[in-house]
């Protein structure tokens, strides 16, 4: 019965369908770039108010150094600005009105000198004078010019386009500068966030004298979220920009969410036969953690519907020519095929077999010729 029946077999069906090839890789979550807090001057924290792994806002205080030294460095710049503020005062209300009454006086008194030596001129031409009354005269009005002279440059030093106030008004912004820096660096005792983000790790205590320039804390700033992978280098040529991907966090396998590939690195790491690739998460779970490790299922191709059937029932699938072991007329028959797209555990049948023929795995003892009895695997 055996014999006449045939070897009861399983089989798969040669069935039409869906089939998308993926590339699996594994990977950590990664914001695009980092940034390190770092103090600007050298003093002792006061206060941290932010733990690690706290979500920050920028702006937001996460550091505080002694600030005494740099108040009395203010108030001492508030003091220059005040004394130049000042000076510019006496200038306008008592330099410059004080030089304009010296100039009328002097003009007076140039006036009345000139009218004295006129007289003096006109009574030695006469011959009513001598000589020495009219030099004299002319003495005096030589005297009376320069003090003119002195107290018109008096007014014009104390005027708007004069060097004392413009020397004044120098050493006004010179002090508001010095101020502005002052209160600068007094804000560099207030270390906070340069923008949105989570506190990823924390290398600074109370009490701690921070040094300029050493990294206290590092950010991993909000915004968007990135896998990093590498992928083995025999599937760059199925890799491409905006293909969407499947990936799952190591810690919780059973939830998947979306990504799609935004970086792929032009050149290649050696040592291991690998491409580095990034991959965008624009709406990430709420779980996901920086350098998560994760797992990423890439859509590289899709094919819809199409013949398929089991990987397991392709014999020779690397080799120039693969083949399936058929069903036809109750006889195993050893068939040729293409073969095209590959999936997870489905391929595509190009060309050999038709929807609806059987196939035994390639698992099964069964040789080409043999007569079989087929049964649902």
């Amino acid at each position: 019965m055996r014999l006449l029946a045939g070897t009861p077999v399983a089989i798969d069906s040669v069935r039409r369908g869906n089939l998308v090839e993926t590339v699996v890789a594994s990977g950590h979550v990664e914001t695009p770039y980092r940034v390190e807090i770092a103090s600007q001057i050298t003093g002792t924290v006061t206060a941290i108010p932010v733990r690690e792994g706290q979500s920050v806002t920028q702006g937001q205080l996460l550091i505080a150094l002694d600030p005494h030294e740099l108040d009395a460095a203010v108030v001492q710049a508030e003091g220059g600005v005040a004394q130049a503020q000042a000076h510019m005062r006496q200038l306008k209300e008592l330099t410059l009105p004080s030089a304009r009454d010296n100039r009328k006086a002097a003009q007076a008194n140039l006036l009345i000198a000139q009218k004295s030596f006129d007289r003096a001129s006109a009574l030695v031409t006469k011959g009513f004078e001598t000589r020495a009354f009219l030099d004299d005269a002319q003495k005096t009005l030589d005297v009376a010019r320069a003090l003119a002279r002195t107290a018109e440059s008096q007014v014009y030093t104390a005027s708007p386009a004069g060097s004392d106030y413009v020397t004044g008004q120098t050493e006004l912004a010179q002090a508001i500068a010095n101020l502005a820096t002052a209160r600068s660096r007094r804000e560099y005792a207030n270390i906070r966030a340069p923008r949105d983000g989570t506190l990823i790790s924390r290398s600074v205590e109370r009490g701690t004298v921070a040094d300029a320039g050493k990294v206290l804390m590092v950010l991993a700033p909000g915004g968007v979220t990135q896998l990093v992978l590498q992928i083995d280098e025999r599937n760059i040529g199925k890799i491409a920009l905006g293909q969407p991907a499947l990936a799952s966090a190591d810690a919780y396998p059973a939830q998947r969410f979306d990504a799609t590939v935004a970086y792929i690195n032009p050149g290649i790491d050696i040592a291991r036969a690998s491409i580095q690739m990034k991959l965008d998460v624009a709406k990430p779970p709420a779980y996901l953690r920086q350098d998560m490790t994760v797992s990423v299922d890439i859509e590289v191709a899709r094919r819809n519907d199409v013949l398929v059937a089991p990987i397991a029932d392709v014999r020779d699938a690397l080799a120039p020519q693969p083949w399936v072991m058929v069903v036809r007329g109750g006889r195993a028959v050893h068939q040729p095929v293409k073969l095209g797209l590959e999936g997870t555990s489905q391929t595509q049948i190009v060309s050999g077999v038709g929807a609806g023929e059987q196939l035994i795995p390639a698992s099964s003892n069964i040789v080409a010729g043999a007569r079989v009895r087929p049964t649902t695997s």
